[in-house]
């Protein structure tokens, strides 16, 4: 009646093992516009493609800024390759994600 992850083995697909690309992909798939996606601080790119393929979903999606990450890889990622929304700092973003479910 509901959701649920599930940790499956390693997928050629995928570079990374758990990987946020394929946990965002089935979010697009199984959620649509009933999601929201967020993207944080963090090294690499994991992550970019599934935040596009959310927002070709419907998603939307919104990435912490440069100035309150630890390491501007993962966002700065999912921002080139067109997957986000918005952009915002670390503390103003429950309250944009709040803003968008009003």
């Amino acid at each position: 009646g509901g959701l649920a992850v599930e940790v499956l083995g390693p997928d050629e697909k995928f570079r990374h093992h758990p990987s946020v690309d394929f946990l965002l992909d089935s979010v697009a798939e199984h959620c649509s516009q009933k999601a929201i996606g967020v993207i944080l601080t963090g090294m690499g790119s994991d992550g970019a493609l599934g935040m596009k393929s959310m927002k070709a979903a419907g998603c939307w999606n919104i990435a912490q800024d440069e100035s309150s990450c630890v390491v501007y890889g993962m966002p700065k990622e999912a921002v080139a390759k067109g997957g986000v929304d918005e952009v915002a700092h670390l503390d103003d973003i429950a309250g944009a994600m709040d803003k968008k479910l009003k």
